[in-house]
C-alpha cells in the first residue's frame, strides 16, 4: 500500500500535472490533421478559461517554510518536462516531415500548436527552473530556453528584470497605453541587448572581456545552435522551418505574458536615477484556480517578484489589501492583449485606481506613461 502521508502529497501536486496531457494530445492532433489541428491552442487558451468559471478562485497558502523534502512530486513536474518536451519536439518534426497525410499548411498548424506547448509550459517551466540554486536545475531551463531559440531569457529575466522592474530600464515592464503590437517588436531587440550587456558588465566587474569563456551567451549558443543542427538531422530544411514557427509562437507566448504581468504598474521615482523597493503592488495577480495549475502558479507573481527563489507551491497570494488584481486569468488576458482598444478599456482604468490609491501624491504621470529605452548604465 502507499504511505498515506505520500498519497496525500501527490493528490495536492496532481492537478498542476494536467500539462502533461498535453503530450499525448499533441501526437494525436499530428496523427489525425485537420481540424484537429486547432485542439491544442483550444485546450490551452479556451478550455482553461473555462475551467476557471468552473473551479473559481484558489486564495489558500501553503507554509513558505515548507521544505525540499515535502515538495518532491512538484520539484519532480518541470524536471520531467525536459525530455519529454525534447522527445515530442524532434519526434514530431521527424514524423511530420514524413507524414504524407499533413499538407504544408497542417504541418505549419501542427507547430503552431506546439509552440503554444513550448510557451506556455516549455518556457514557464524553464522559469521555474532557473530561478533554482541547483546547477542542474539550470541547466535544464537552459535547454528548454535553446529548445525556443530564447537563450537569453535567463540572462534577462535573472539580471534586468528582477532588478530594474517597473522603471525605464526594464524592457519587459509594458508602459502605460503601449498596445502589445507596439511592446513586441520592442521587447524582442530591447531584451538581448540588455541581457548581452548585463553579462557584459558583469564579467567587466572582474576584468575579463565579454569574450572570457564565463559569459553564459557562449552557451547559449552552443544549445540554439545544437538545436537547429539536430532540427535539420532529422527534417532537413523543412525541419528546420518547422522549427522555428514553433520556437516564434513560444517566445509570443511568452512576451504576451511578460506584457500582462507588469502593464502600467511603475516604481516611484525618488531622484538622482533611483526608484522604491520593489513591493507586490508592481505585479499584477490572478487568484484563478485551473490557470495557476497550468501555469505553475505563475499568476502569483507578486510574491514571485518578492522572493524569486521560491518554489512554486510556496508562493503566496496577496489579495487586494496588497497587490493589483487581474479581472480573469492569463488564458483570457492574454487574449485581451492581442486586442488593444479591447485591453486599454479593462485596464487603463485599473491602472488608473492603482495609481490613486498608491501614488496620490504623484500628480504628473507622463514621465511614467511614456515607453522609453532603458537607460543607459
Amino acid at each position: 500500500m502507499i504511505p498515506t502521508e505520500t498519497l496525500a502529497r501527490w493528490q495536492s501536486a496532481a492537478p498542476f500535472w494536467l500539462s502533461f496531457l498535453l503530450i499525448p494530445l499533441v501526437w494525436l492532433v499530428a496523427s489525425q490533421g485537420g481540424w484537429w489541428l486547432l485542439a491544442v491552442p483550444l485546450s490551452t487558451w479556451w478550455a482553461f478559461a473555462i475551467y476557471d468559471q468552473v473551479t473559481g478562485l484558489n486564495e489558500e497558502n501553503a507554509d513558505p517554510q515548507t521544505g525540499d523534502g515535502a515538495l518532491g512530486w512538484y520539484i519532480l513536474l518541470p524536471k520531467l518536462w525536459v525530455p519529454l518536451q525534447f522527445v515530442t519536439l524532434y519526434g514530431l518534426i521527424w514524423y511530420a516531415t514524413r507524414a504524407d497525410h499533413l499538407s504544408t499548411l497542417e504541418k505549419i498548424a501542427l507547430f503552431f500548436g506546439v509552440g503554444v506547448i513550448t510557451g506556455t509550459i516549455g518556457i514557464n517551466y524553464s522559469h521555474e527552473l532557473m530561478h533554482q540554486k541547483n546547477r542542474f536545475e539550470r541547466w535544464l531551463g537552459d535547454i528548454l530556453l535553446a529548445m525556443v531559440l530564447y537563450s537569453h531569457f535567463r540572462s534577462e529575466h535573472l539580471l534586468v528584470h528582477h532588478r530594474h522592474v517597473g522603471t525605464p530600464r526594464d524592457p519587459v515592464t509594458a508602459r502605460y497605453n503601449e498596445g502589445f503590437h507596439r511592446f513586441y517588436p520592442r521587447v524582442l531587440v530591447q531584451c538581448l541587448r540588455s541581457a548581452f550587456r548585463a553579462e557584459r558588465e558583469m564579467l567587466a566587474r572582474k576584468d575579463r572581456p565579454w569574450t572570457d569563456p564565463a559569459n553564459p551567451f557562449w552557451r547559449y549558443w552552443a544549445l540554439q545552435g545544437g538545436m537547429l543542427a539536430l532540427a535539420g538531422l532529422l527534417g532537413g530544411w523543412a525541419g528546420i522551418g518547422l522549427f522555428l514557427v514553433q520556437a516564434g509562437i513560444a517566445i509570443w507566448q511568452l512576451e504576451l505574458v511578460n506584457y500582462v504581468e507588469h502593464y502600467g504598474l511603475t516604481r516611484k521615482h525618488l531622484g538622482e536615477g533611483k526608484y522604491e523597493h520593489v513591493m507586490p503592488r508592481h505585479s499584477w495577480n490572478a487568484a484563478q484556480k485551473a490557470s495557476n495549475w497550468l501555469l505553475i502558479n505563475l499568476q502569483r507573481h507578486s510574491d514571485h517578484h518578492y522572493k524569486p527563489d521560491r518554489r512554486f507551491p510556496l508562493l503566496q497570494n496577496h489579495t487586494e489589501a496588497d497587490a493589483p488584481q487581474l479581472p480573469y486569468g492569463y488564458p483570457v488576458m492574454t487574449v485581451a492583449a492581442m486586442i488593444p482598444p479591447l485591453w486599454r478599456r479593462v485596464m487603463n482604468p485599473r491602472v488608473r485606481a492603482w495609481r490613486k490609491r498608491y501614488y496620490p501624491e504623484i500628480t504628473d504621470w507622463k514621465p511614467y506613461n511614456k515607453a522609453l529605452n532603458p537607460a543607459p548604465r
